[in-house]
């Protein structure tokens, strides 16, 4: 008998609901939501809803979906978020779920997974998500 190994990630676990997140943005197929140990303010991962573990494993249509939804909340983290840029990056080592990491920058270095994480508290990470999602309901 064959056991099933298969174990939902973290962020399957929020999209069901099941584990807490401070979401910006969400449509039927995407979420968005803040990174809780962020390289800076603002930090946010984005997922699609289906688990599927390499982003390029994701088909054409969703992974074209995801870039589009990532494309309008990073809008949303530039206002929120004084920085000259959003940053994107794809890595896919820490969680078995294809992400993209949003992350506010005004140097190079800002995006350094090497450098420390901040430690900011559930008012703090609730505070930057309200002022992401008034950004993403403001006209342009």
């Amino acid at each position: 008998m064959k056991l099933n190994t298969f174990m939902a990630s973290i962020f399957s676990k929020i999209v069901a609901g099941d584990i807490p997140a401070h979401k910006v943005a969400e449509t039927e197929d995407f979420l968005a939501f803040l990174d809780i140990s962020p390289l800076v303010l603002g930090h946010t991962l984005v997922i699609p809803k289906k688990e599927v573990d390499y982003i390029f494993d994701v088909d054409d249509e969703l992974y074209q979906g995801l870039m589009l939804f990532a494309k309008q909340v990073a809008g949303g983290i530039k206002k929120a978020c004084p920085c000259d840029r959003v940053g994107v990056a794809v890595i896919g080592l820490e969680v078995p779920h294809a992400h993209v990491h949003l992350i506010p920058i005004n140097q190079m270095n800002d995006m350094n997974f090497a450098n420390p994480k901040l430690k900011l508290s559930q008012e703090e990470l609730a505070e930057v998500a309200t002022k992401i999602r008034a950004a993403l309901t403001q006209n342009p």
